[in-house]
């Protein structure tokens, strides 16, 4: 369900539409595979259209942002498919600082469609993956390697405590709470690099893509850029001698 371009756009949300309405007509759960932001803006187009059939969103976890969306509301409750397994070097100590794409890259290399997996947050030297549970066995029986480390995977059960779940509290000086503005203050950018960001479609405010670079934000907004990272901003906490606002974000460390 990758959306590449407008077709793309249209089928998807065509899709959501079908699905709301399945899960509707036979009083069943549809569930969509794993949806990244920008495919999330599908069912935002639409939301109003599926409300009707009852709608939730999960990830596997709070800080999750590839999603799968569930339709239906059959009067009982059911698990999302979705299944977590922890990837760690078989020898700690000589494993490689491996990264996000190094990771995302062995699953892939196993065959596996990038619909079928979610959020990847890493852990010292190995990460904590979420995919659908009907590819979860598959991952942890064949995935063996990541870049030159061998590593080893096992199914993870319960709540998952992440090292980088609470963000670094930091402060900046801006001249209104405007979000290009504090873009470029917390990512270290101009502000004409902050306005491509908006218009290349790569800033999300609570999952939402706008390209609005007058949006002011508001307290506990959080804030996607794609490429760079996610902060949530909490809100101004004084004014500078020159007048400026002295406002505070949360920004989280690279998942």
């Amino acid at each position: 369900m990758a959306v590449t371009g407008e077709k793309d756009l249209q089928q998807l949300k065509k899709r959501l539409v079908e699905l709301a309405e399945k899960a509707y007509s036979r009083n069943i759960y549809a569930y969509t595979p794993f949806l990244g932001l920008a495919e999330q803006q599908a069912y935002y187009a639409v939301e109003r259209e599926v409300s009707y059939a009852g709608v939730r969103m999960e990830g596997g976890a709070p800080l999750c942002e590839r999603k799968i969306i569930r339709f239906g509301d059959p009067g009982y409750e059911e698990a999302f498919p979705i299944a977590r397994i922890e990837i760690l070097p078989k020898t700690p100590k000589f494993a490689e600082a491996l990264t996000h794409r190094d990771f995302l890259g062995a699953v892939m290399n196993l065959g596996i469609e990038r619909d079928v997996t979610g959020d990847i947050f890493l852990r010292d030297k190995g990460a904590s993956l979420f995919c659908h549970e009907s590819i979860a066995d598959y991952i942890v029986e064949n995935l063996d390697r990541a870049r030159h480390t061998n590593v080893v995977c096992r199914r993870a059960e319960g709540e998952i405590l992440l090292e980088n779940a609470e963000p670094e509290r930091i402060s900046v000086t801006v001249v209104s709470p405007r979000a290009d503005g504090v873009i470029s203050k917390v990512y270290n950018l101009s502000r004409e690099e902050s306005r491509e960001l908006f218009n290349n479609g790569r800033v999300f405010i609570n999952g939402i893509q706008t390209q609005n670079l007058s949006c002011q934000l508001k307290a506990e907004d959080a804030v996607t850029v794609r490429g760079f990272g996610k902060f949530i901003f909490y809100g101004q906490t004084g004014t500078s001698r020159k007048g400026k606002d002295r406002v505070e974000v949360g920004v989280f460390g690279k998942l």
